[in-house]
Order: C-alpha cells, then sequence, then structure tokens
C-alpha cells in the first residue's frame, strides 16, 4: 500500500515536472550549468524523460516496464543534480538578496538521494530498508 502511494506520488512529481520543462523551459535553462552543451534541447528531453518515466511508472501492466521506468527516473535524478548545485550557486552569488534561500536549497539537494531511492522502491527495483536488498519481481503491483 505505502509503496503503491509513493510511486503514485512520483508519478505525479514527474508529470508536473515534465510539463513545467516543456511549457515553461526558461527557467530550467537558466539554471543548466555552463558546461551543458544545448540547454534548451537537453531541458526539453529532460521533460520527455520525466514524462516517460512517469508513464513506465503508472502503467499498471508490466512490473519489468515499471523497474526500466523506475530506473530511468532514478537515473534522471542524478543527472539534474548539478543543475540543483548550480541554482544554489547562482542564487548564492546574488548580491540583492534575490533568488531563493538556503532554506529551499538544502532541503532541495538533501532529497535527491531520497528521491533516487523513493523511484527505485516504488518501482520494484529494490526493497531496501524493508527486505533482503532486491524487490520481489511483482513488487509494486
Amino acid at each position: 500500500m505505502i509503496r503503491r502511494l509513493v510511486r503514485w506520488a512520483l508519478v505525479t512529481l514527474y508529470t508536473v515536472a515534465a510539463a513545467a520543462h516543456l511549457v515553461d523551459p526558461a527557467p530550467f535553462v537558466a539554471i543548466t550549468p555552463g558546461w551543458v552543451p544545448w540547454p534548451a534541447t537537453v531541458v526539453a528531453l529532460t521533460g520527455v524523460a520525466e514524462a516517460l518515466g512517469a508513464a513506465a511508472l503508472a502503467q499498471p501492466w508490466s512490473a519489468r516496464l515499471r523497474r526500466a521506468g523506475a530506473g530511468g527516473l532514478a537515473l534522471y535524478a542524478l543527472c539534474v543534480w548539478p543543475a540543483n548545485v548550480n541554482h544554489l550557486l547562482i542564487d548564492l552569488a546574488r548580491g540583492d538578496g534575490g533568488g531563493l534561500p538556503l532554506a529551499y536549497h538544502v532541503p532541495r539537494l538533501a532529497a535527491q538521494p531520497l528521491l533516487i531511492w523513493a523511484a527505485l522502491w516504488a518501482g520494484g527495483v529494490l526493497d531496501w530498508p524493508f527486505g533482503s536488498g532486491r524487490a520481489d519481481r511483482s513488487a509494486g503491483e
């Protein structure tokens, strides 16, 4: 029951995030690190990745597809971490007191490993810390 609730919370979160990345990419392009090539394209692709991952996690007929979506969302959350760090650095560098405070950035950065774990757990990739480590193949159904 709890796994299903976490799964649907992630589906909702990533569906909303996908829409935001695709409908209004400018804020995401603005926090993309300078070393990322073609930031607007990368932001659009991250929106597509979020949407596909959420769809895979949401579908009821294939645990294998849910696990694949969960793995993709976990990898996605790891790959966007540099943009979240860059967002913190941009806001810290502002001398005008503008931008988001540390009270936003620190929990956001600390939550990234939790998002990675939650995707893997909700998608049935692993059971840790509630089981042996690897989830039952039917988990999350």
